[in-house]
């Protein structure tokens, strides 16, 4: 999980800059593992491209719940 936080702090941080980001999961850690970290002693968690996108190009945002559709005050 810390690993996790990091990556998201690592976004954050990137985006505070005005870079784009692209995380990516589905990939096959062991094979890039194996190209990177040979030694065994690191292990990739997620993939992220950074860098300045086209904005023409960009997808647009997925719809997403409102906040009263996802969340019940109790």
């Amino acid at each position: 999980m810390n690993a996790t936080l990091q990556g998201a702090y690592f976004m954050l941080a990137a985006r505070s800059i005005g870079l784009d980001c692209g995380p990516m999961g589905g990939f096959n850690a062991d094979t890039l593992d194996d190209a990177f970290f040979p030694d065994g002693n690191t292990k990739s968690l997620f993939i992220c491209g950074i860098g300045y996108g086209d904005a023409e190009k960009l997808f647009p945002r997925s719809p997403r719940l409102s906040f009263d559709e996802a969340c019940t005050i109790i």
